[in-house]
């Protein structure tokens, strides 16, 4: 017959320090695995929600990021007078764009990173949802003025309204600040594309953004643009480009969290079978007085792997809560895609609460099953006398 519950609840408040001291063990194991998974899923989300569903970004051929694409600027008139492609009025919802990098000191540091310049034409607001100026203005096409994401302002020095920064000859002025909905673009600066031409001295462009009018009509512009040898170009829906950058920009910290989290689970896990081998020490006589009441083997195991799980689960809950204040706190991190940096918030959701808890019922089972093991096998006879 099995043990009732309260047996075991009444030994987890009997040893308080010993259950406290191993659930935190776990639960500080856990709030770091969750919290550089938060990491990853913020970089995962910012960039899955990057891309509008009717969207086509066309590339050079071969390229796999904007940084190292290029599109002709007779390639452009080819691609804004394709059947399929939005229109408003009589001009199509196709924006030019290009990108280049520069290096900008962190605020409070003598250190940086690249940051992302993004030239853009006068459609591309019109094709990305979420933008908005939340200080100062939009700049003038044609001039050396600059838009700023409001949190790569937060980061680095120098690109507050007002302030000026270079790109190789040319001093461009902030004008203002501006929100993305959370998109990848709250990395970046805007410029117009013109004028980063100029000032780049280059005549081609980065990447061509265009609007298809229905899904059918994106399929079929995406393949007619790609299979023309003509253009020796390729198109993809914005998504999709998107979620192709997620896997890189958020691999080496998924990696990084089961790495770190492999080797604090094994120290978890030691401390969890300490506590259990001293609480079957101590119970030697009392395990030996519940077989003579009858209760088998089974029940003893299960009873000692219950307690353990309970544990584990008070543990995986100090590891949320640990973790839970970072929830949106905005950071950033390296683009592995660009070379770049990029922002992002911490994302704690619920799959992930959901892994964790997972995670930390497992160190408590796999640290708890040799010390239940050997409570459930001791002799009768040999547990009375001890």
């Amino acid at each position: 017959m099995p043990l009732p519950l309260k047996y075991n609840f009444r030994n987890i408040t009997v040893r308080k320090s010993s259950t406290f001291a191993t659930a935190f063990t776990i639960g500080l194991t856990v709030g770091v695995f969750l919290m550089v998974m938060a990491l990853a899923r913020g970089i995962d989300l910012t960039l899955t929600s990057s891309g509008e569903p009717l969207n086509l970004i066309v590339l050079r051929e071969g390229s796999t990021a904007e940084l190292n694409s290029s599109v002709s600027r007779e390639n452009l008139n080819n691609l804004m007078f394709l059947d399929g492609v939005v229109r408003e009025g009589d001009q199509p919802l196709v924006a030019p764009e290009t990108l280049t990098l520069i290096y900008k000191a962190r605020k409070g540091m003598s250190q940086g990173s690249n940051v992302t310049i993004r030239g853009v034409g006068p459609m591309s607001n019109k094709l990305r949802s979420g933008f908005k100026t939340v200080a100062g203005r939009m700049f003038q096409p044609g001039l050396a003025e600059a838009v700023v994401s409001e949190r790569i302002a937060q980061r680095f020095q120098g690109l507050d309204v007002g302030d000026k920064f270079r790109i190789q000859t040319s001093d461009y002025t902030v004008v203002g600040l501006f929100e993305a909905g959370g998109k990848a673009f709250e990395s970046e600066i805007w410029v117009d594309v013109n004028s980063l031409a100029s000032s780049t001295k280059r005549d081609t462009f980065s990447t061509v953004l265009l609007r298809a009018k229905d899904e059918t009509a994106l399929q079929s512009l995406a393949k007619r643009i790609t299979d023309d040898q003509r253009l020796h170009l390729k198109a993809l829906p914005e998504r999709t480009f998107y979620e192709d950058q997620q896997g890189a920009a958020s691999g080496a910290l998924k990696g990084l969290a089961v790495f770190i989290g492999f080797i604090m689970a094994v120290g978890a896990g030691f401390a969890g079978m300490n506590t259990m081998y001293a609480a079957v020490a101590r119970r030697t006589k009392e395990i030996g007085t519940l077989r003579v009441l009858g209760f088998r083997r089974r029940s003893i195991l299960i009873a000692f792997l219950l307690e353990s799980v309970v544990i584990a689960v008070i543990g995986v809950a100090i590891g949320i809560m640990l973790a839970l204040p970072l929830n949106f706190v905005s950071t950033g991190t390296a683009n592995f895609t660009n070379f770049s940096e990029i922002a992002f918030n911490f994302r704690v959701t619920p799959d992930l609460m959901l892994w964790a808890l997972i995670f930390g019922v497992t160190i408590g089972l796999l640290g708890s099953l040799l010390p239940s093991v050997r409570a459930s096998r001791f002799k009768i006879v040999d547990a009375l006398r001890s």
